[in-house]
């Protein structure tokens, strides 16, 4: 009889590790095509934001010139468009309506559909961050750039490996995001520096904090939920995965740039 138990112990055993480094090997794959996701996603608002700068600006003084910005800077007609029209508003919009699009119904898209919808949003993204090429130095840009994204990378990282459960800090952080767009919008009238450099400083903490956090929550999304599910659904979630740190990053980006990048007229 225990010989009988020693050797349904060993198998069960064996199952049980098996069952595991499988979940394991479909985690592993799940964050690499999330992260390859989010990285495209930043390829293509990149590429986006210096194409649309490209065509919208020029030197004062050009034959393409139509309006006179900052020191040596132009609109073209393409620019005036883009950032002085009202299609400014659209280009600024239509990313929350694809959110929207993306959050409702992508259960009903195909994968691929996601994808496309997805690279579409940060294409917009790109195209309304343009005008930070206008506001500061191209230098500064790159460089908070790289910050930003060696952040994230830490950050991302030790939301993925850390066995501290950072479930907790969930509200805290929704708190802060909530105060951060009420802050932002009170600021719009008032226009402080001084609470824009807070909004910022805030903000850090809060995009820095929702990394760790969001990936801790996308790993244990599939652990305990996606690690059985179908191809489709999988493909589905790590697009909205991707959206999630893809979301997290720009911020995160941003808040940087308004605290340590260096204006164009300083």
């Amino acid at each position: 009889m225990s010989n009988f138990d020693n050797g349904y112990a060993r198998f069960g055993s064996t199952v049980a590790h098996a069952d595991a480094r499988e979940i394991d090997r479909g985690l592993r794959a799940y964050m690499i095509s999330i992260y390859n996701f989010m990285a495209i996603g930043v390829a293509v608002t990149g590429l986006i934001a210096l194409v649309v700068y490209n065509m919208a600006v020029t030197t004062v003084g050009a034959p393409d010139a139509v309006a006179a910005v900052r020191g040596g800077f132009a609109l073209t007609e393409f620019g005036r468009m883009m950032f002085v029209s009202p299609l400014k508003w659209v280009v600024a919009l239509a990313p929350i309506g694809l959110v929207f699009l993306l959050g409702f119904r992508v259960h009903r898209m195909q994968p691929t559909t996601a994808q496309g919808v997805f690279f579409l949003y940060a294409a917009l993204v790109g195209a309304s961050l343009a005008t930070i090429f206008l506001v500061y130095t191209h230098n500064s840009i790159a460089q908070v750039f790289f910050i930003s994204a060696a952040a994230f990378g830490g950050l991302s990282l030790y939301g993925y490996t850390t066995q501290r459960s950072l479930s907790g800090m969930g509200s805290f952080l929704m708190m802060g995001l909530i105060g951060i767009i009420i802050a932002g919008l009170v600021n719009i009238f008032l226009a402080s520096s001084a609470l824009q450099f807070a909004i910022s400083v805030v903000g850090v903490l809060v995009f820095a904090g929702l990394t760790a956090y969001d990936t801790q929550k996308l790993k244990e999304e599939y652990v305990f939920g996606l690690s059985g599910a179908d191809e489709a659904t999988v493909g589905r979630s790590a697009v909205m995965g991707a959206l999630t740190l893809y979301l997290d990053f720009i911020n995160l980006f941003m808040m940087l740039l308004q605290l340590f990048g260096q204006r164009n007229n300083d």
